[in-house]
């Protein structure tokens, strides 16, 4: 290990437990995941002998292979796949996967958004958000963007917000499609799942991820008070290949708070936003044993998630102990999440 790697715990969060947990990830068979230790929670330098001698190995690694020789069944796919080797520290600069974002942008309309007939969607739908922002996290998880056509793509999805920031469910015979209960925005007139989506594409990007929409799409997310201990790992399942992207407008129906503190850490917020606090609180009170979380429905994808999770956190700890970024805090008001309207009694 380098020299100049700061101590564990101080390089993760400033915990015994988080040192503890960094040290069990370490002994992880897979390289890109400890790669990935290595450089997202310890911070080691790019001429890190281990860090070398694994990223060398990584591509090695039977996981990895079979991803890169993968065939997607659909354009949805293919864009699932591209985040899921740029969850594996994958980019461009690996032939497959340049050649896998090419085939992304070579469905890009003039007008920077992608065809919706690509996505398997209702019918009645002229236009949905999603059909950028689904590709767009794709390319932008390989490094793609700022690349000019994604840069595109972010101006047709920043042009399609509603007045409060959220993004909408969609246009049906020119009109806002509807908001079902389990996609709602409390307070707003958007939808959850679109808003999700655009984030996803927007926190990827270097310029973009502190920006206003960036932050304002956050705040509407955590207005959502809810704890869905069950869906936790939603989103670290997919990229991991043990559950399968399904839907298009359902794609973020789950309420997975590990992904939502994912996009909220990148953003720059403060973790004394009192959101932001109340829900570290909560998912520091499920760790397990050695400081591990434990996957609800996947045990074998604990140090996955517990991955993600200590590097959200270390995104935190890094913003509050920068005295120039400060971190921003939300505006939005902190409101019980009811899926669908009281029953009107008539009498």
């Amino acid at each position: 290990m380098s020299k100049a790697v700061p101590p564990i715990a101080t390089a993760v969060e400033g915990t015994g437990l988080a040192a503890s947990a960094a040290l069990l990830l370490l002994c992880d068979r897979s390289p890109a995941l400890r790669a990935r230790v290595l450089t997202e929670l310890l911070g080691v330098p790019a001429d890190d002998p281990e860090l070398a001698d694994l990223l060398a190995r990584r591509t090695t690694d039977p996981e990895i292979r079979e991803l890169l020789t993968a065939e997607p069944a659909d354009f949805q796919q293919l864009c699932m796949l591209l985040c899921r080797l740029g969850n594996l520290g994958l980019d461009r600069d690996h032939p497959r996967v340049a050649e896998l974002a090419e085939r992304v942008f070579a469905e890009q309309r003039p007008d920077g958004a992608f065809p919706l007939d690509r996505f398997r969607t209702d019918e009645r739908y002229s236009m949905i958000p999603l059909q950028a922002s689904v590709p767009l996290r794709a390319v932008a998880a390989v490094g793609a963007a700022t690349d000019p056509r994604a840069e595109r793509a972010y101006g047709w999805l920043l042009d399609r917000r509603l007045a409060d920031g959220s993004w909408p469910t969609g246009l049906v015979a020119g009109q806002p499609g509807g908001v079902p209960g389990y996609r709602r925005l409390p307070g707003s007139p958007g939808c959850r799942a679109n808003t999700q989506a655009a984030l996803a594409a927007l926190v990827l990007h270097p310029g973009r991820a502190g920006s206003e929409p960036a932050r304002r799409a956050v705040d509407l997310l955590l207005r959502r008070e809810t704890r869905d201990e069950w869906a936790l790992g939603t989103e670290t399942a997919r990229l991991q290949g043990r559950e399968r992207a399904a839907g298009f407008i359902s794609l973020y129906a789950r309420f997975d708070l590990a992904f939502v503190l994912d996009l909220a850490s990148r953003t720059g917020i403060s973790p004394r936003d009192a959101r932001v606090a109340d829900l570290v609180a909560f998912l520091e009170g499920l760790r397990g044993p050695g400081g591990l979380w434990e996957h609800p429905a996947h045990p074998e994808l604990g140090r996955w998630l517990t991955l993600g999770l200590l590097a959200s956190l270390r995104r935190l700890h890094a913003t509050a102990a920068d005295p120039a970024a400060g971190g921003w805090t939300g505006e939005g008001p902190r409101l019980a999440f009811r899926p669908a309207e009281a029953p009107v009694k008539r009498h």
